[in-house]
């Protein structure tokens, strides 16, 4: 791919995992003896299938950062942490309020305008928000899987070359 993005960002809830991280599940989280992630009532807790291997655009030389508008920040962060994921992000935002606050931030702390970033999200409105401030967005309608990220990345690389 000719152009790829300096940032890409990613929802949490329904974009990576397939439940509202405050709503759908119990925190705290743990990791069973079988490896499992499990939630505080022992259901298993799991990732979309294809995010392990869909967050090593890092090893592209793109950045990831997760942008999340959930209230249970506590227990995103740690189940980022027992799914490894941690080591793929160089920034996380992940509190309630407007996804543009978390773009605003993220821009201001990378350095990466907001042209060159690419933002995959399950939520309609939050696509609305984002794409305002010039960032390519792409809405996850299945969780987020290797074929919206191929397309994402030839929508990213057409809107540099311009009409």
């Amino acid at each position: 791919m000719a152009r790829l993005p300096k940032l890409a960002v990613f929802d949490l809830d329904y974009t990576l995992w397939p439940f509202w991280v405050d709503t759908h599940v119990d925190p705290p989280f743990h990791r069973s003896r079988d490896g499992t992630v499990r939630d505080s009532r022992s259901r298993t807790v799991r990732l979309y299938p294809d995010v392990p291997e869909v967050l090593r655009l890092q090893g592209l030389g793109v950045p990831v950062a997760p942008a999340s508008r959930t209230g249970e920040i506590e227990g995103a962060n740690q189940l980022l942490e027992l799914f490894d994921l941690i080591r793929y992000f160089v920034r996380r935002e992940i509190y309630p309020g407007s996804k543009v606050t978390h773009f605003k931030r993220l821009q201001q702390k990378t350095g990466v305008p907001f042209s060159q970033m690419i933002f995959f999200d399950d939520e309609k409105r939050n696509i609305v928000d984002v794409s305002k401030l010039g960032v390519t967005c792409v809405h996850v309608q299945n969780g987020m899987n290797l074929q919206t990220l191929t397309q994402g990345l030839e929508t990213f690389a057409k809107a540099q070359v311009g009409p």
